[in-house]
């Protein structure tokens, strides 16, 4: 689950300055994916929903991946708040980056 704070903080400080950031748009992206998911779980033949969805979590991947060779602390930051990609930050440290 998104830590509250760390949207309210992104979600603010982007609203005014710039919403094209990549953190700004891993919360946005990561937001609507969670409100798919919960329209996914009660109605479970929505095949266009599910296509959003997988194109959705293909975005979120690259931004993310792009964002980890750019800032690779800002990444972690982003990461730890979000708790969403535990196995990525281990991998990370496996191999001294």
């Amino acid at each position: 689950m998104v830590k509250p704070s760390l949207l309210l903080i992104i979600s603010q400080k982007e609203n005014k300055d710039n919403r094209g950031s990549v953190e700004f748009q891993v919360v946005s992206f990561t937001n609507k994916i969670r409100r798919l998911t919960s329209h996914l779980e009660l109605h479970k033949k929505d095949s266009s929903s599910h296509r959003g969805l997988r194109k959705l979590l293909g975005k979120r991947q690259r931004l993310l991946n792009y964002f980890s060779k750019k800032n690779i602390q800002r990444y972690k930051e982003l990461i730890r708040g979000l708790d969403s990609r535990e196995k990525k930050l281990v991998n990370l440290r496996r191999n001294n980056i």
